[in-house]
């Protein structure tokens, strides 16, 4: 089984790179973001992973081994497969994935096409217990104070991405007791970023 390969990029498609390797031209699916980032001859690592089945032998490639973890823990899943397990990587980085499953949110999982509700919330449930910390050991809410998981549903059901809700809850006034206070305040420092 592949796992790892480097080599020039001969070519990009909508959903596919071709990837030389000593002479030997390999056909990887990437993520559609992943894929937007690599140029057509440079030379480029990928992590990667042979899904191999009766009608197909087909590679899919992530730029970390973090990333290739994650959609080899989607794929043990019943019902879902390589291109659902990629859609999902393409919507958040793997540690954003994390945090939603151990928290129950399956509706970030459901912006992915070919992922109803029913199917999120299997995923969730399934994933939970697998992934309950994050590739380095460390917690996933470790730099969230606790108490604060209402607050960043809150701030991300307002579209705010999970990575810019967390920074704009760290760091708040300890005196702020009351969850619509917090939100308020965190509402006031993404404010200021933009």
């Amino acid at each position: 089984m592949l796992a790892y390969l480097k080599g020039r990029i001969l070519a990009k498609s909508n959903n596919y790179l071709i990837l030389e390797v000593n002479n030997v031209g390999y056909q990887v699916f990437v993520g559609e973001v992943f894929l937007s980032s690599l140029k057509t001859g440079e030379e480029s690592e990928l992590y990667i992973s042979h899904q191999v089945r009766e009608d197909a032998s087909d590679l899919y490639g992530f730029r970390s081994l973090n990333e290739l973890n994650l959609f080899s823990l989607l794929l043990s899943v019943s019902g879902v497969g390589p291109k659902s397990a990629l859609g999902v990587l393409a919507i958040a980085s793997p540690d954003d994935v994390r945090e939603a499953v151990v928290r129950g949110d399956a509706a970030l999982l459901t912006k992915v096409s070919g992922i109803g509700k029913k199917t999120a919330e299997r995923l969730v449930l399934e994933l939970k217990n697998k992934i309950g910390k994050s590739l380095d050991g460390a917690s996933l809410t470790a730099d969230l104070p606790a108490g604060l998981g209402d607050e960043l549903d809150a701030l991300m059901s307002l579209g705010y991405s999970l990575a810019d809700a967390r920074a704009a809850l760290n760091g708040l006034d300890e005196a702020l007791n009351d969850s619509g206070e917090r939100v308020k305040a965190a509402l006031k420092k993404l404010a200021r970023k933009s």
